[in-house]
């Protein structure tokens, strides 16, 4: 049995994993390389398989395209969902909202650049709008229930919603140019590690938000303390009128 042959006997054992095989080599290629950067040559040659496959599966490369998208935004969906009602309170719900996205990020190579450059290419596709309607939701419940607990003031949703996944999505989509950069010397600073940048956005956000009385109220820099050299200059103030008159004569 030559390789073809046996290739195609494999595909009829597991169509599942062919399937998954054209999702996976899809989502790296078109993160790589764009939509039109990719040939349907290019999925078969990268997932093994026949490209005949493709349409049999998936009836062509756009729909292809949009079977990755569509898997990453209900699989993002459902994990965001699943956060939410395990979180003790906002404050963990939010921690654990921002880790989703590195996690997601590991799992599907290149998720957060071809979520741009969908975007920037033609929009939304219509079957990705449910799921992200209910990734809104999420965003829309977290501040809602840091407004009742007390850490976040009434805050717009959708706002909320853009401020956090606005900046997690072009931290992961810019990440490998940042890694390329460095290899070769180019950036004269050390990049952020994704954990630190989580944090940072975490402490942006509970800062940001807090309610007005708190900020108000909240703890700034400690005073210098007074000058040990001259001992109670601090308290020192004008001099009075008998040291004024005193000083004349």
């Amino acid at each position: 049995m030559n390789g073809a042959t046996a290739r195609r006997e494999r595909e009829k054992r597991d169509p599942e994993a062919t399937r998954q095989a054209l999702l996976q080599a899809g989502a790296a290629l078109f993160s790589e390389r764009g939509f039109d950067g990719v040939s349907i040559e290019d999925l078969a040659g990268r997932a093994g398989v026949n490209k005949a496959l493709i349409s049999y599966h998936f009836r062509g490369k756009r729909r292809l395209y949009v079977a990755i998208l569509e898997s990453a935004f209900a699989a993002m969906a459902d994990r965001l969902k699943e956060i939410e009602a395990a979180a003790p309170d906002a404050r963990e719900g939010l921690r654990a909202f921002l880790a989703a996205f590195e996690q997601m990020t590991r799992e599907r190579a290149g998720f957060p650049t071809l979520f741009l450059r969908e975007v920037l290419s033609t929009g939304i596709e219509p079957v990705l709008a449910p799921h992200l309607v209910e990734i809104v939701g999420v965003s829309r419940r977290l501040g809602e229930r840091g407004a009742r607990e007390g850490i976040f003031r009434k805050v717009d949703p959708v706002l909320l919603h853009l401020g956090l996944v606005g900046a997690l999505v072009f931290f992961f989509a810019t990440e490998p140019a940042r890694r390329k950069a460095e290899a070769a010397g180019l950036a004269p600073f050390a990049m952020p590690a994704p954990k630190a940048f989580l944090r940072y956005l975490e402490e942006l956000t509970l800062r940001g938000l807090a309610p007005e009385n708190r900020s108000r109220h909240s703890p700034g820099p400690a005073p210098d303390p007074p000058s040990r050299s001259r001992p109670g200059l601090a308290r020192q103030g004008r001099p009075s009128s008998a040291r004024r008159k005193g000083a004349r004569a």
